[in-house]
């Protein structure tokens, strides 16, 4: 079997619900030993969160945890207690990163921060994934997606006119895609520690906040405003999301060779000869009444259709596709995107896979998400040198 791009990496995750881990996930998923430490008695919260087969709720079927937590091993550690943090950092002295998520400086009085472990293990990396990050003065107020995202600005339609903003109100994306933002901004930061390692020999503090990573998807419009006390209204665009006939297509025919691609599948109709078509300022100038001639063509075609006839032209269009649809999608299928793995648990279920493509170094798919506590035996007898009699004990004292 081909080595893993991570090969030989130990991963230390202290982590809940879905930055941290995915984080520890992409790592995992890259070859890296990731060892997910969880709260005895209940574990990660996302154990408790759905969707649950059939929509019952059981702490090892859980969709959301199965999904962040392939390829990891996991084990159970009261930290509360002052003989799990000693086992914790015995773990940590063998560790190359750790991935923590509690509060600014809860790890600090637990004794367990980077400045401490740092001291017994000058290569460690200690990755700290918070909502604000470890400074400032947010940096100790607690927040979830909801908050987060409404708070960066991604809900209040960055690329529309201050018109238009009055009469639609803010949204929400679905699927809390800030947190898996921040944990891939976590995943980065971290792959580049490990490469600064290689010269210095020396690990490092990475601060992440979740929130600064969602601003950094949208940095052009966030400097435009920054920059300017008034920005001018942004161009309205011509066209966007619009309905077709079994749902909705994207369009983003904005430059004027992508435009005229658009006019042709639309049959070149009498009204683009107009002046108000002839450039993207004009019809950005008319978008109220450019806007509905194009929704009531789109109205009278498939996503199918209107897709591969416009992808043959030239047009940047796209179907919006369900998540029913999509996996069944042929593109996905033919590249392999989805992958079965056995839980002895949850059963037999169908994962998303990697978006990208290493043949020397390829994605694995090793194991499926942990039981609550399944390899204490194994890290703490097998590698730390415990007895079963002493595992036993910690086990009934609630350390582990």
């Amino acid at each position: 079997m081909a080595e893993t791009a991570l090969a030989g990496v130990k991963v230390l995750e202290h982590c809940q619900m879905i930055s941290g881990p995915y984080c520890g996930k992409l790592l995992a998923d890259l070859g890296a030993e990731v060892i997910k430490v969880e709260e005895p008695p209940a574990g990660d919260a996302a154990r408790r969160r759905g969707p649950f087969p059939n929509d019952v709720s059981h702490p090892e079927k859980s969709g959301l945890f199965l999904y962040l937590n392939t390829n990891k091993l996991g084990i159970t550690i009261d930290l509360g207690t002052a003989s799990g943090r000693q086992i914790f950092q015995r773990l940590a002295e063998q560790t190359d990163v750790l991935l923590e998520d509690r509060p600014p400086g809860e790890m600090a009085r637990l004794g367990l921060d980077y400045a401490s472990l740092s001291a017994i293990n000058p290569r460690l990396i200690v990755a700290s994934v918070t909502p604000f990050g470890q400074t400032g003065p947010y940096r100790d107020y607690k927040s979830y997606h909801l908050n987060l995202y409404h708070a960066s600005g991604h809900s209040s339609f960055f690329y529309v006119t201050p018109r238009e903003r009055r009469k639609e109100p803010p949204v929400m994306a679905g699927g809390q895609v800030g947190d898996y933002d921040g944990g891939l901004a976590a995943a980065v930061a971290t792959l580049a520690a490990l490469f600064a390692r290689l010269t210095s020999g020396q690990g490092q503090h990475i601060d992440i906040s979740k929130f600064e990573a969602l601003l950094a998807l949208e940095r052009v419009v966030v400097a435009r405003f920054a920059n300017t006390a008034e920005p001018p209204p942004w161009p309205g665009m011509v066209g966007g999301l619009m309905p077709c006939r079994d749902g909705y297509v994207v369009v983003t025919a904005v430059q004027n060779h992508q435009w005229q691609a658009l006019m042709e599948l639309m049959g070149n109709p009498a009204w683009a000869q107009d002046e108000k078509c002839h450039d993207e300022f004009t019809r950005s100038q008319h978008r109220d009444e450019i806007q509905p001639l194009l929704e009531e063509w789109m109205a009278q075609h498939t996503k199918e259709e209107l897709y591969h006839k416009g992808q043959s032209l030239g047009v940047p269009i796209g179907p919006v596709n369900t998540v029913a649809e999509i996996t069944h999608w042929p593109q996905a299928r033919q590249r392999g995107f989805f992958a079965h793995l056995d839980h002895s648990q949850a059963g037999r279920l169908e994962y998303p896979t990697a978006a990208y493509s290493m043949p020397e170094t390829p994605w694995r798919a090793e194991r499926a998400a942990p039981l609550l506590g399944e390899h204490n035996e194994q890290i703490y007898c097998g590698r730390l040198g415990y007895s079963r009699e002493q595992l036993t004990r910690m086990t009934a004292a609630g350390t582990i």
